[in-house]
């Protein structure tokens, strides 16, 4: 029987730690045991799935890629859903996807049966599905469906991302190849499971690797901490802010102490971050800090990772990279036309063998969604000194004042850089003379202080490391409470 590779390399690696945690360890041969388990109960008197979709609520884990690998041995779709969503938000992902199954540990599936109940939906609890009758799985080749991952959501309603076993596959090698995985890698997962981010970055590269993954519910500072001090680890994959609460935890700890996590960190042969831009401030001070230079990548739901600063040589802050190994890239102006060469900003456009197959049952969205074979990621971007360089969401990120195209994220990055300024959050509003004026909320500090003068003086000096034009930038203090309303808060600027 051909097994999908991802499986069939985990044979080969059967003897190894996979998942290891303070409880126990399991090996890739429990993994493979589990899965096959899981599978069988997932089929009950079926042969095939036959791509029917199985919604997956059960934390990261050993666990978890158990049931996963067994949704895709019995032929189903594995589509992972977010732990903390409302009943509400969870019903929508089931209903649009028209999910038959629900796959859940007991303790998340007394949360969820009601509802899988109201929809008839069947309910597979992990805890009760013990050894069953072995039997045949199907043969899954490459092209079939293998997941739907749903988006967030910022233009409409969340979105269905179908991604195929061989769009999965090049995902991986991708990573692999470029990051040079091995066997002897070991890494932390406390990255949500219903995101690429987790899923691919870390677990699936992890095990196609024979890696080793400890798996934690939820980021737990100190214990992770005290595995780095440990050497526990070899590479650590974190969003920008994760960084941040590093950063501020090294920065408390007393000196014995931050030797100790300074160096244990400082020993990691990889640090990567993602998901987020990062700002050039906080790749700055975590390399002061560790000696470590984070490698920042450019990835999303519908193409995996497409865009990273590379393994070897200059990790440039503020910038994502160079294609990865099997992708292509290019730039696509606004009059439509391909981006010739460099310093000149366009839509970025994704092709290869990892971009999605299309969104479940949107074909006129999935059509939209391409140019020609290439992906229309709707992030502009711009290629500098052969890196390329995000400016944030064609709708959303990008301010056209005064002819210029500005980026509402590296403005942001900017002011963060402020000693006075403890969060930001910059947008653009209509403004006669410019098109659209750049307007600003900020949340100082505690105790600090600053006015709209002393902000100015300081933006002139600062903001020209960007390349963003020298205009003036209000300011307005809010409580440290208020950062979720700020995009709802309309300043206008005076220039």
């Amino acid at each position: 029987m051909t097994e999908l590779p991802l499986i069939a390399r985990a044979r080969s690696h059967c003897s190894s730690i996979a998942f290891q945690s303070k409880a126990r360890s399991h090996t890739y041969q429990d993994l493979l045991d589990r899965s096959g388990t899981l599978a069988t109960a997932l089929l009950d008197d079926l042969d095939d799935l036959q791509e029917a979709r199985v919604a997956l609520l059960v934390p990261a884990g050993f666990e978890y890629v158990a049931a996963q690998w067994g949704i895709w041995r019995a032929g189903g779709i594995t589509m992972p859903i977010c732990l903390s969503a409302t009943e509400g938000e969870w019903e929508y992902t089931l209903t649009d996807s028209s999910s038959v199954i629900v796959v859940a540990t007991a303790a998340l599936a007394e949360k969820i049966s009601p509802l899988c109940r109201r929809l008839h939906a069947r309910l597979l609890v992990t805890d009760q599905a013990g050894i069953a009758t072995a039997k045949f799985l199907p043969t899954i080749t490459p092209e079939r469906s293998a997941m739907i991952l749903y988006t967030s959501g910022t233009t409409s309603k969340p979105k269905g991302v179908i991604t195929t076993h061989a769009n999965i596959q090049a995902q991986i090698e991708s990573l692999v190849s470029a990051w040079e995985w091995s066997a002897a890698d070991r890494i932390p997962l406390f990255l949500p499971m219903h995101h690429i981010h987790g899923i691919i970055n870390v677990a699936s590269c992890a095990l196609w690797s024979g890696a080793r993954i400890e798996a934690f519910e939820r980021f737990d500072l100190a214990a992770i901490l005290d595995r780095v001090s440990a050497d526990a680890y070899t590479l650590f994959m974190a969003v920008p802010t994760i960084y941040v609460k590093l950063i501020q935890a090294v920065e408390a700890a007393s000196p014995e102490e931050r030797a100790v996590i300074v160096s244990g960190f400082a020993r990691l042969r990889l640090m990567v971050s993602g998901s987020a831009a990062l700002p050039a401030s906080v790749h700055e001070r975590w390399t002061a800090l560790t000696g470590q230079k984070l490698l920042e990548r450019y990835g999303m739901t519908e193409i995996g990772m497409a865009i990273s600063n590379p393994y070897h040589g200059e990790r440039r802050p503020g910038a994502v990279g160079k294609p990865l190994p099997g992708v292509e890239v290019r730039l696509q102006a606004e009059s439509g036309a391909v981006v010739p060469g460099e310093d000149e900003p366009g839509e970025i456009q994704v092709r290869g063998p990892g971009v999605f197959r299309a969104y479940w049952n949107r074909p006129e969205i999935s059509g939209g969604a391409f140019d020609d074979g290439w992906f229309r990621t709707g992030d502009i971007a711009v290629l500098e000194a052969g890196y390329y360089r995000i400016m944030g969401r064609l709708s959303v990120d990008i301010i056209k004042s005064g002819g210029y195209k500005l980026s509402a994220l590296e403005i942001e990055a900017a002011l963060l850089e402020h000693p006075q300024i403890h969060e930001c959050a910059v947008i653009g509003v209509p403004d006669a003379t410019w098109g659209e004026a750049v307007a600003a909320a900020a949340v100082l500090a505690e105790g600090a202080t600053l006015d709209l003068a002393t902000l100015r003086d300081w933006c002139r000096e600062h903001l020209s490391y960007y390349k963003i034009p020298q205009r003036l930038i209000v300011l307005k203090e809010l409580p440290r409470n208020a950062m979720g309303k700020v995009t709802k808060t309309v300043l206008r600027t005076l220039f």
